[in-house]
């Protein structure tokens, strides 16, 4: 995999560059500041399930597509946020403008596009879908901004929209391009959303109970912007006072003594521990999906990846 890894960095890098040396150098900006890669990993993987193998071209190139679209989404979601770091460096609408981000972020989009399309029809239309369906995830959530009433259903179908359905995608390419039988190209993709689900469940987890040094930003940063997350939907729905105390605070922006606060309440009672619970649900439809592939080590990994996530805050 560490072969297939440098592969991949040098792929990506070369898919954004262009004769105009200024929108290489925006393009390749979050490229260059690194990154784990987890969705070329899962088409990689994906598209290795029975034969252990090395990863082949169209692989590699389908999981640089997938990147291509979780890199241009950063770029849109540090302007709508006004982030001004990511990954350890400036974020391209806090060095260059706003203006430079968005357009970027449409280019590594269109670069995806264009590497799919190499593909072949059905995985060109995959991706389209699936950047359709993260723009869905997204607006979802917007709707539901500083809602303390937000339904624990919109939250899930919100990160199955701007999460899941990337990696579910990346996972379905890898069995597309490795030509494997549709039975299992179905369960990699099963795998794929229910590892998604659990990644950005874990996510919203760790930004509620880790320190602002491991995250390096502050704790608590999707609440004080109005996203309303599992934990807190669930402390909210369990009643009580520390329910009334939430109910009082939030629903719109907080200052910073309020933040702290709403992270004593969030913390000191059930709702994280639920919203590892309901995790739980998802690792068991991922391990379910591996029941449906072919024995391999690659299989076996996979099978060890979702349950060894959770683990982290579990």
């Amino acid at each position: 995999m560490d072969s297939d890894r440098r592969r991949v960095e040098d792929a990506l890098l070369a898919s954004v560059r262009t004769p105009d040396a200024y929108l290489t150098e925006i393009a390749s900006h979050l490229i260059s500041a690194g990154g784990k890669r987890l969705r070329p990993v899962f088409t990689i993987v994906a598209s290795q399930v029975g034969t252990d193998g090395p990863a082949s071209e169209d692989a590699i190139a389908g999981g640089i597509s997938c990147e291509l679209v979780h890199l241009g989404s950063l770029y849109h979601d540090d302007v709508m946020d006004e982030s001004t770091t990511r990954r350890g460096v400036d974020t391209v609408n806090a060095k260059w403008g706003n203006l430079q981000a968005i357009l970027a972020g449409d280019f590594l989009l269109a670069k995806a596009s264009e590497i799919a399309a190499g593909l072949g029809t059905e995985v060109a239309a995959l991706l389209a879908r699936t950047i359709g369906q993260l723009c869905e995830g997204q607006i979802l959530e917007l709707r539901h901004t500083y809602n303390v009433a937000r339904p624990v259903d919109a939250y899930l179908s919100s990160i199955n929209g701007k999460t899941a359905s990337l990696y579910s995608t990346a996972a379905r390419i890898g069995g597309l391009v490795a030509g494997h039988p549709r039975p299992v190209i179905d369960a990699l993709t099963a795998y794929g959303t229910a590892y998604g689900m659990v990644f950005q469940i874990v996510d919203d987890v760790l930004d509620l109970t880790a320190t602002d040094e491991q995250l390096g930003k502050p704790a608590g940063h999707d609440m004080e912007e109005g996203v309303y997350t599992l934990p807190v939907l669930h402390t909210l729905a369990a009643g009580g006072a520390a329910a009334s105390e939430l109910n009082a605070i939030l629903g719109k922006p907080l200052n910073p003594v309020e933040r702290e606060k709403v992270l004593e309440i969030v913390r000191s009672n059930g709702g994280v521990q639920t919203a590892i619970e309901q995790a739980k649900s998802f690792v068991n439809d991922a391990e379910a999906a591996c029941d449906a592939l072919p024995a391999s080590a690659t299989t076996s990994a996979m099978r060890e990846a979702t349950a060894a996530l959770l683990a982290t805050v579990a």
